[in-house]
C-alpha cells in the first residue's frame, strides 16, 4: 500500500505542467497558479485532488528544451515556487516569515534613498488603504442589493404605474390620494389583477394574484439556479463554511473570484425576492470577503503572501456583517469569534477600520428611505422586569432545541442530497421547493411578506399610529400618564395574527430544513431570527394577556399595576431571534452585540445575554457542532477547531505513517540522486513532499521538499540551465563537490529545501501534536526517534485520527 507523504497526496503535476502555471487570471483565483478540480469517486489514499493533463497519467520529464544560459538557483527566484495545489493547506509558518524578510528587507533599503523612504511608507499605508476600498466596495454592493431585493420582491404583488423603478412603500409616499388608514393603498400602485383584469375584487382577482406571485417567485428561483449552475457553482450557499475553512489557511480557488462576486451579487438578490426561507446577510460576508481577495491583487504585498491575504479576509468578513445588520462592532466580533483563526491585533483595528466605512457607505446610500442600515431597527424604551427573566430563559431553551434539530435534520438532507442522484438536479430541487413555499405562503400576509419585512413587524412596539393586525387591541387610543400605552385587551386583529402567527412559524421551521444548503446563495440568519421572532412574539403577546387579567397575581402585583404598560411583546420577538441565532450558529458575545445594535440601547443587554447562553448551553448538550462546523464537517474540509480539546492518550507513533508492516518511507538522498531517479519517485508516488536524508542507511534528516516546487525547479532547469541531463546529480548541500570532465553539470536545488521543518519524537503525546497543528497552522510534521527519521504526520492525520476518537467516519476528511 502506498504510504502517507508530505502536506497531502497529489498528482496534479505531470510533464506540460509548468507552462499551464504560467496562465493563471490572478484576480480570479484565490492564488495567482490555478490548479485543479474537486473529484470525490477516490479513495482517502489518493485523494480527490487529481486532474489528469491532456491525456498524460504521470510525470515523465524532459522534452522542455534548453537554453544558452546558465542558471544559479541559490540567486535568481523561480517562477511558481513557493505557491501552494488547489485544495490544499499554506504553510502559515513560512508565509509568516516570507512577510518578516519582506518587511526587514523595505527597512533596511528605506534608509538608502528617499524613494526606498517613500516606497516604504506606503506600504505602511497599504493594509489602511485596503481596508478603506474594501468598506467602499461592500457597502455600495450591499446597498445595490437591499435596494434591489426590496423592489424585487414587491413586483412579484405588483407595480408601479407612476414609476416601475418604485417600490411599492416608495410609490404611494408621493401620493396625493392616500388617507393615514389606508397608506399601504394608493391609485399609482397596482396589483397583477388590476393591470390584468382591472378590478382587485374577487374571487378570479385573488387567483390571478396568487398565480402571478407563484410565477414570479419561480422565475426568480430559475434564474438564481441557473445562473449559478452555469457561470459561479460557488457562488450557492452561504458561503460561511467555506471562508472559515478558507481562513483557516486552505485554498479554494475561485471561490473569492470576479465571476463568484458577480453572480454572488445578482442571485442574491433573485434568490431573496423568490420569497424562499432564506437571507442575504450570511451571503454579504462572502460578497464582501470576494471584494476584500480581489483588491488584495492591487497590492503586492498582500498579493504574494497568503497568511498576508487572509489577515485581510477576516476584516472583509467584519465589514459583511456591518452593512448586513448595521452593525459595525458586532461584524468585528463576528469574524473573531466565529470565521477567523488567526486574528492578531493589528487585524483587529483594521477591521473596526473597515467595518466603520462599509457601515458609513451604507448609510450614506440609505436603502431603505429612513435613515436606518437594515429593514427591522427598532427602538425600546420600556423597562424589563426581573420576573421576566424566566420567559426569556425560556426562550432561550426554546432556541437550543430549534437549533439542534434544525443542525441534524438539515446535514441529513444535505448527506441525502451528496450521496443521491437529489444532488444531481439542483434545477429541479430549487423549482420544487420555490413552488411548494410560494403556494404555502401567498395566502397567509406573515409568509407573503418578505422575512425582513417580518421580523421588523414582530420587533414593533405598538403604538397609537400602528395599524397592523398585532396592534389590534381593544381600548387602543386609550393612553396612561406619560402617553405610554397600558397593557390592554386582545382584539379580534390580534387573536387572528397569533393562529396565522403559529402557522407561519410551522411552515418557516420546515422549510428552511429543505432550503439552506441548495445551489442558491442562502443566508441562515434571518430564518432563524424570524423562527425565534414568531416564538418570542406569541410568548410576549400571552405573558401580555397575563398580566392584564391577572395582574393581582403574586408574580405581577408587586411590579405591574392595572393599565401600567407592563411587557412589551417586541421585547420578546428579540429575544427570541437572538435564541434561535444563537441555538443554530452558536454564537454569544458577537450575537448580544449585534442585537444590541440593532435596538439601539444597552438595557436590554442582560435578557439577550440570558437568552443566547441559555440558547448555547442546551444546543450543545444535545450536540458539540453548529451549523457552520456541521457543514464543514461535512464537506470534508480540513478545519481543526480551536474550541474542541483532544483528551485522548494515544502518541505521535500511533498515528505517523508509515505504520507497522507499511513500506518504508519514502525519501530523497541530499547529494546522490540524479534528475531521473527523483522523476521516477515523482511519476510512482502522489505524495505532496518528501524528506531530504543524508543517506538511505543513516536517515538523519536534513529538511523538507515539496513536489510542487520539486517539478517547477526541474522543469524550469531542464528549460533555462543548459546541459541539466537525466543523469545530472541533484544536490541539496549548500555546495557540490567538484565534478570530473565530461560529467552534465549538477542541479543545485537547495534553495526550495525548508532546512527546519518541524519535528516531534515518535513518544510525543498527540493532544502536543494537535495543538501544534492548531496554534502554528502546520501541513505536516516530521516524527523522529533518536534524530532518525520514522515517519510523517499530515493534518489530514490528525483530523482523521480527532473523528476517529470520537466515534466518528474518518473517511469524511476529504483534503489535507
Amino acid at each position: 500500500m502506498a504510504m502517507w507523504q508530505g502536506a497531502m497526496d497529489n498528482r496534479g503535476f505531470q510533464q506540460g505542467s509548468f507552462s499551464s502555471f504560467q496562465s493563471s487570471s490572478s484576480d480570479e483565483d484565490l492564488m495567482d497558479i490555478p490548479g485543479t478540480a474537486m473529484d470525490f469517486s477516490l479513495r482517502d489514499d489518493v485523494p480527490p485532488l487529481d486532474r489528469e493533463i491532456e491525456g498524460n497519467k504521470s510525470y515523465n520529464g524532459g522534452g522542455i528544451g534548453s537554453s544558452n544560459r546558465i542558471m544559479d538557483f541559490l540567486e535568481e527566484p523561480i517562477p511558481g515556487v513557493g505557491t501552494y495545489d488547489d485544495f490544499n493547506t499554506i504553510d502559515w509558518v513560512r508565509e509568516k516569515s516570507r512577510d518578516r524578510d519582506r518587511h526587514r528587507e523595505i527597512t533596511n533599503k528605506s534608509k538608502e534613498s528617499t524613494w526606498a523612504l517613500i516606497h516604504s511608507v506606503s506600504d505602511a499605508f497599504s493594509g489602511w488603504l485596503l481596508m478603506l476600498l474594501i468598506g467602499l466596495l461592500s457597502g455600495s454592493l450591499a446597498g445595490l442589493i437591499d435596494i434591489s431585493a426590496h423592489w424585487m420582491t414587491d413586483l412579484k404583488e405588483g407595480i408601479c404605474t407612476g414609476g416601475f423603478w418604485f417600490n411599492h412603500e416608495h410609490c404611494c409616499w408621493n401620493s396625493e390620494h392616500v388617507t393615514f388608514e389606508d397608506r399601504d393603498k394608493c391609485p399609482e400602485w397596482n396589483s397583477w389583477s388590476q393591470l390584468i383584469i382591472s378590478t382587485d375584487e374577487g374571487a378570479f382577482a385573488y387567483i390571478v394574484n396568487y398565480f402571478m406571485y407563484v410565477l414570479w417567485a419561480l422565475l426568480f428561483a430559475f434564474l438564481a439556479v441557473s445562473l449559478v449552475k452555469v457561470f459561479a457553482p460557488y457562488a450557492c450557499g452561504s458561503g460561511i463554511p467555506e471562508i472559515k475553512t478558507i481562513l483557516s489557511g486552505f485554498i479554494i480557488r475561485g471561490y473569492l473570484g470576479k465571476w463568484t462576486l458577480v453572480i454572488k451579487t445578482i442571485t442574491l438578490v433573485l434568490a431573496v425576492s423568490s420569497g424562499l426561507s432564506l437571507g442575504k446577510e450570511g451571503p454579504l460576508v462572502h460578497v464582501a470577503c470576494c471584494c476584500g481577495n480581489i483588491l488584495c491583487h492591487c497590492f503586492n504585498k498582500y498579493r504574494k503572501n497568503e497568511a498576508k491575504r487572509r489577515e485581510v479576509l477576516s476584516a472583509a468578513a467584519a465589514a459583511g456583517v456591518s452593512v448586513a445588520f448595521g452593525a459595525p462592532i458586532g461584524g468585528v466580533l463576528f469574524s473573531l469569534e466565529e470565521v477567523s483563526y488567526y486574528f492578531p491585533l493589528k487585524t483587529l483595528w483594521r477591521s473596526f477600520f473597515a467595518a466603520l466605512v462599509a457601515a458609513f457607505t451604507l448609510r450614506s446610500i440609505n436603502p431603505f428611505g429612513n435613515s436606518r442600515l437594515v429593514l427591522f431597527y427598532v427602538e425600546f424604551h420600556t423597562p424589563w422586569h426581573l420576573f421576566e427573566l424566566v420567559p426569556f430563559i425560556l426562550l432561550g431553551i426554546f432556541g437550543g432545541l430549534w437549533g439542534a434539530l434544525f443542525i441534524r435534520t438539515n446535514i441529513a438532507w444535505c448527506r441525502k442530497r451528496k450521496t443521491t442522484q437529489l444532488g444531481k438536479y439542483p434545477v429541479i430541487e430549487v423549482l420544487i421547493v420555490t413552488a411548494i413555499t410560494a403556494i404555502l405562503a401567498f395566502p397567509n400576509e406573515y409568509t407573503r411578506m418578505s422575512t425582513s419585512e417580518l421580523i421588523s413587524e414582530l420587533f414593533n412596539d405598538c403604538g397609537l399610529l400602528d395599524s397592523s393586525k398585532l396592534c389590534d387591541y381593544e381600548n387602543r387610543f386609550n393612553t396612561s400618564k406619560g402617553g405610554e400605552l397600558p397593557d390592554r385587551p386582545a382584539g379580534v386583529g390580534v387573536y387572528s395574527a397569533m393562529w396565522q402567527l403559529a402557522l407561519t412559524l410551522i411552515l418557516k421551521i420546515v422549510i428552511t430544513i429543505f432550503t439552506f444548503g441548495m445551489k442558491i446563495p442562502s443566508g441562515l440568519f434571518i430564518p432563524s431570527m424570524a423562527v425565534g421572532a414568531i416564538a418570542g412574539r406569541l410568548l410576549g403577546v400571552g405573558m401580555e394577556q397575563l398580566a392584564y387579567y391577572h395582574h393581582d397575581w403574586t408574580i405581577f402585583n408587586s411590579w405591574c399595576s392595572q393599565g401600567a404598560d407592563c411587557i412589551t411583546p417586541g421585547l420578546y420577538a428579540m429575544v427570541g431571534a437572538a435564541a434561535c441565532l444563537g441555538g443554530v450558529t452558536r454564537m454569544t458575545v458577537s450575537l448580544v452585540v449585534i442585537m444590541f445594535e440593532l435596538t439601539g440601547g444597552l438595557e436590554y443587554i442582560v435578557p439577550l445575554m440570558a437568552a443566547a447562553m441559555t440558547s448555547k448551553w442546551v444546543a450543545d448538550a444535545l450536540g458539540r457542532e453548529g451549523i457552520y462546523d456541521a457543514h464543514i464537517r461535512l464537506n470534508g474540509y480540513p478545519f481543526l477547531e480551536a474550541k474542541e480539546e483532544f483528551a485522548h492518550k494515544t502518541l505521535a507513533m500511533d498515528v505517523m505513517k508509515p505504520r507497522r508492516n507499511d513500506p518504508l518511507l519514502t525519501v530523497l538522498t541530499q547529494d546522490s540522486m540524479t534528475v531521473e531517479d527523483v522523476e521516477t519517485i515523482i511519476s510512482e508516488t502522489t505524495y505532496s513532499g518528501f524528506p531530504v536524508v543524508v543517506s538511505r542507511e543513516s536517515q538523519r534528516l536534513v529538511g523538507f521538499v515539496l513536489r510542487r516546487d520539486l517539478i517547477i525547479s526541474i522543469e524550469n532547469a531542464r528549460k533555462k540551465q543548459d546541459g541539466v541531463v537525466s543523469t545530472s546529480i541533484i544536490y541539496f548541500t549548500e555546495h557540490s563537490p567538484p565534478m570530473p570532465p565530461y560529467t552534465p553539470p549538477t542541479l543545485k536545488l537547495r534553495n526550495i529545501l525548508d532546512l527546519s521543518p518541524f519535528t516531534v519524537t515518535d513518544l510525543t503525546p498527540m493532544e502536543i501534536v494537535v495543538d501544534i497543528f492548531r496554534k502554528l497552522g502546520l501541513r505536516q510534521c516530521l516524527v523522529t526517534h533518536n534524530g532518525r527519521l520514522l515517519g510523517i504526520i499530515t493534518k489530514k492525520d490528525v483530523l482523521k485520527h480527532i473523528a476517529q476518537m470520537a466515534n466518528q467516519d474518518p473517511d469524511s476528511i476529504l483534503f489535507n
